[in-house]
């Protein structure tokens, strides 16, 4: 049964993401003969090899499995669960492109009658990610990269929160939002971003505690986003570290900004 050949469907990620489990992509192929008849219900033996950099590049990975087509013809399978001495997840998915190539011996004579091979073209990038070392932070440190001053991260240091290094200026609550939109009131560091906020209660009195360190605040009333009533929301004296309410449209204060990393 020779001169046969395959439609490939679809190879998806499983994103197989349970403790020890290796990594597995999701494999689907319709198999027709000459005629373009379905090869229906049988036992095919197929080598799927993904090779580097071109379709005919170097094979960083190969495996064999026997699957059973279906009333369809259609062969489903994992990659990374078949026969192999190779390792699934030490392939680094940033140094592609990749190309999977796909052998089917469907008389099971051990003489592959179908290849065909298919570019990669939507990288696995939950497998990429895999490969990638996330960047950590330290608190009370100030970084270039992130816009400003780190005043709080999770436990891992991955993510957190940043200050601005200079005030964004000084108008009523409902002007501050302009305030830190505008890149001319940023370092340039800080211009780099535009997803600032005005800092909750909490997150400003973090500020005024690390205020030595970061610099450059006013010996005055600054905002916070955390809202009171209607009229008023809350706000901190950085003269000595009181927090007070203060009238929204009424009372003018300085703005320093804050985002998350």
């Amino acid at each position: 049964m020779k001169n046969l050949y395959t439609l490939i469907l679809a190879v998806l990620l499983t994103a197989t993401t349970f403790a020890q489990a290796p990594e597995k992509m999701s494999y689907q192929a319709v198999v027709r003969d000459n005629g373009d008849a379905l090869i229906k219900s049988l036992a095919v033996g197929m080598q799927i090899s993904i090779l580097q950099g071109s379709a005919s590049g170097t094979a960083v990975y190969i495996e064999t499995q026997t699957p059973t087509t279906n009333a369809n013809g259609l062969v489903t399978l994992e990659i990374g669960a078949g026969t192999t001495t190779d390792d699934f997840t030490t392939i680094d998915w940033s140094a592609g492109p990749y190309f999977i190539k796909t052998e089917i011996d469907v008389d099971n004579n051990a003489s592959y009658d179908i290849t065909g091979t298919s570019q990669l073209l939507s990288v696995p990038y939950a497998l990429h990610a895999e490969t990638v070392t996330q960047p950590t932070y330290n608190v009370d440190t100030f970084y270039a990269a992130l816009g400003g001053y780190v005043i709080e991260t999770n436990a891992d240091g991955t993510h957190g929160l940043v200050a601005a290094m200079q005030d964004q200026g000084y108008s009523n609550w409902y002007g501050t939002n302009d305030l830190l939109s505008n890149a001319n009131n940023h370092d340039v560091n800080g211009a780099k971003f535009k997803d600032w906020r005005i800092p909750t209660k909490r997150e400003l009195n973090l500020i005024y505690i690390k205020k030595g360190s970061i610099g450059g605040f006013a010996n005055f009333y600054y905002w916070s986003s955390t809202e009171i009533d209607y009229y008023n929301t809350g706000s901190q004296y950085f003269n000595d570290g009181v927090l007070y309410s203060s009238d929204k449209l009424n009372n003018t204060n300085y703005a320093r900004a804050v985002r998350a990393f």
